[in-house]
């Protein structure tokens, strides 16, 4: 639930506005955290505008002649619409509607759903993650089973968001067992981390893998070995 500006806030910049409601109502507001339901119609465009100009004094520090510099001139425009609306889009907006329906059928079969190209960013740098995810599911038949794609849905809403990977695994994991309520759920996701490639120790081959596991697959050794073997061969 939105909670308004009281009028003393209202003088404020739209960021400390969002910030003002979320401390108010003791809600964590880290870099991986949905805070969708504190922005109000409008705001978004307004804080898009506020990030711009943010932006530009950055440009400024780092001494780019903006003015002459045709290739820079609409750069931190561009940087404010891209982290609010594109790749830190999943803090920002609500969940994408996921139409959920009955386990006729009552299917207790293994699926699996990928590999999903997934892209995010690493909150210690802000540089690109990209990589995939796999999703092992073991349904019940009291499971709400979801449409293919929108599994897709809901790891970019989760991924796009500055996080590390550990984190971001677990918080799709636990998006899943939500929705699903599956017996077991898998999940597997190999990343590349630009914080690594183009930074740092400039390592390009290296690549993170790390997994959660929960249910059948955590208690059942030939199950996680079918599901690990099926995804090898993806």
């Amino acid at each position: 639930m939105n909670a308004s500006a009281s009028p003393a806030t209202d003088d404020l910049p739209v960021s400390e506005r969002i910030r003002y409601r979320l401390v108010s109502a003791g809600c964590r507001h880290h870099a991986n955290d949905n805070i969708a339901a504190f922005i109000e119609p409008g705001e978004l465009d307004a804080l898009q505008v506020e990030v711009q100009a943010k932006m530009q004094e950055v440009l400024k520090s780092l001494v780019i002649d903006t003015d002459s510099d045709h290739n820079t001139q609409e750069t931190a425009k561009r940087v404010a619409k891209m982290f609010l609306r594109e790749v830190f889009a999943g803090r920002y907006a609500k969940a994408p509607s996921v139409t959920e329906f009955p386990n006729v059928s009552r299917l207790n079969e293994l699926m699996i759903v990928g590999p999903i190209t997934v892209r995010s960013a690493c909150s210690h740098h802000l540089c690109p993650i990209m990589g995939k995810v796999w999703i092992g599911l073991l349904p019940n038949e009291h499971s709400n089973l979801i449409g293919l794609s929108k599994y897709a849905r809901l790891c970019d809403w989760i991924m796009s968001r500055p996080q590390i990977q550990e984190e971001a695994v677990t918080m799709l994991a636990n998006e899943l067992q939500e929705r699903v309520q599956p017996d077991g759920l898998a999940l597997v996701m190999e990343a590349d981390h630009f914080c690594m490639h183009w930074r740092g120790v400039k390592d390009s081959e290296s690549k993170m893998t790390n997994s959660v596991m929960r249910g059948a697959f955590l208690k059942d050794a030939n199950l996680r070995r079918e599901f690990l073997s099926l995804i090898a061969k993806g």
